[in-house]
C-alpha cells in the first residue's frame, strides 16, 4: 500500500517539471540575426514562449507572432537603437543574453519607418475582405537641388493569389489618389493635405513634384475603389508601382488589406500587410513591389 503515496508524489513532481510554461519563466536563448535595420524580422528562439504578451526592442514595443513555444518572429522597430530585445509575460521580463545592433541605411533619411522593406507576421484578422495597394514619395533634403526633385508614375497594378491562380484586381495608367501628410513626426496625426498632381498626358503618366513640399510624405494610392478579395484560399497579394524616381527623391510601396471597402481610415479598418524596401534614383524606369504572398521570409 505505500507504493500509492510514492506514486502519487512521483506524479506531482512529474506534472510541475513538465507542466505548461506558466510553471516556467520565459527565455530568450538567442536571437536571428543579430544586427539589421528597422524593418528586419527577427527569430527569437527560447523557452516557454508561448505566454508572451509583448516584445520589445530596447523601450520600443515590436509587432510580433508566436509561432511554437520556441519560437516567435518579431519586427525591429521604428526608432529602434541598439539594446536588448526582451519578451513580456503576466509575470516577468526576459531579456535576450546580447544586444541587437540597429544599423539603418544612410541613404534613407532618419525619420523614415521603416528602413527596409518587412512582412507583418500577423495576418489580416478574419473579415478582412479588401485590399489596396499604396506608396510613398519623398525628397531627400540632404541631396543638392533637391527643390526640384520629382517622381513621375506610369502605373500600378495590385493582384492577388487564391487557390493557386492570380488575379490582376487594379492595373490603371495615369491616374492617383492620395495626400500630403505630416513628415517630422512621420504622419503624426494621420492629418493630410490635397495630394497636387501634375498630369503628363501624352505619356500617361502621373508626375509627384516632391521637392516643392520636401516637409510632406507623398502618400499615394490607386484611383480606383478598393477590390473585393478573390474567393478561396488566399496566398497572398502583390503591389507594383512602375516609377521613375529622380536625384533627390526616394520611393516605397506597400500594402493594406481592409475591413470594410467604403469606409474612409478609421481605427481597426485596415491592417498594414508591409512594405518594400525604398527605391532611390536612376535615369531608368523602375518596378517597384511588394508582396506577401509566402509570407514571412523564415
Amino acid at each position: 500500500m505505500k507504493v500509492f503515496p510514492a506514486l502519487l508524489i512521483a506524479l506531482c513532481v512529474a506534472f510541475y517539471e513538465f507542466s505548461p510554461a506558466q510553471h516556467h519563466p520565459a527565455e530568450i536563448l538567442r536571437i536571428s540575426p543579430t544586427s539589421g535595420p528597422e524593418g528586419t524580422h527577427v527569430e527569437i528562439i527560447g523557452r516557454n514562449l508561448q505566454p508572451v504578451t509583448a516584445v520589445f526592442f530596447g523601450s520600443n514595443t515590436s509587432t510580433f507572432k508566436s509561432v511554437s513555444p520556441e519560437k516567435l518572429i518579431a519586427i525591429v522597430p521604428h526608432r529602434a537603437v541598439a539594446s536588448l530585445v526582451a519578451v513580456i509575460t503576466s509575470t516577468a521580463r526576459a531579456p535576450s543574453p546580447f544586444p541587437f545592433a540597429v544599423i539603418n541605411d544612410p541613404r534613407i533619411p532618419e525619420e523614415v519607418s521603416y528602413k527596409t522593406g518587412y512582412i507583418n507576421p500577423e495576418p489580416a484578422p478574419p473579415g478582412f475582405s479588401s485590399v489596396m495597394l499604396w506608396g510613398i514619395a519623398i525628397a531627400d533634403m540632404r541631396v543638392p537641388g533637391y527643390e526640384s526633385a520629382t517622381v513621375e508614375i506610369a502605373r500600378t497594378q495590385l493582384s492577388c493569389q487564391t487557390d493557386g491562380r492570380e488575379f490582376v484586381l487594379i492595373d490603371e495608367a495615369g491616374k492617383l489618389h492620395g495626400g500630403l501628410y505630416r513628415r517630422i513626426p512621420w504622419f503624426a496625426g494621420n492629418q493630410s493635405e490635397p495630394l497636387p498632381l501634375h498630369y503628363d498626358t501624352a505619356n500617361h503618366t502621373v508626375i509627384l513634384p516632391v521637392g516643392q513640399r520636401q516637409d510632406r510624405v507623398w502618400h499615394f494610392w490607386s484611383a480606383s475603389p478598393r477590390p473585393a478579395l478573390p474567393q478561396g484560399k488566399l496566398q497572398g497579394c502583390a503591389a507594383k508601382a512602375l516609377v521613375k524616381i529622380s536625384d533627390g527623391a526616394l520611393v516605397q510601396v506597400g500594402m493594406d488589406y481592409w475591413r470594410d471597402p467604403t469606409v474612409p481610415y478609421a481605427p481597426g479598418n485596415n491592417h498594414e500587410a508591409g512594405a518594400s524596401n525604398w527605391y532611390f534614383p536612376s535615369d531608368r524606369w523602375q518596378e517597384t513591389l511588394f508582396t506577401d504572398i509566402g509570407g514571412v521570409p523564415f
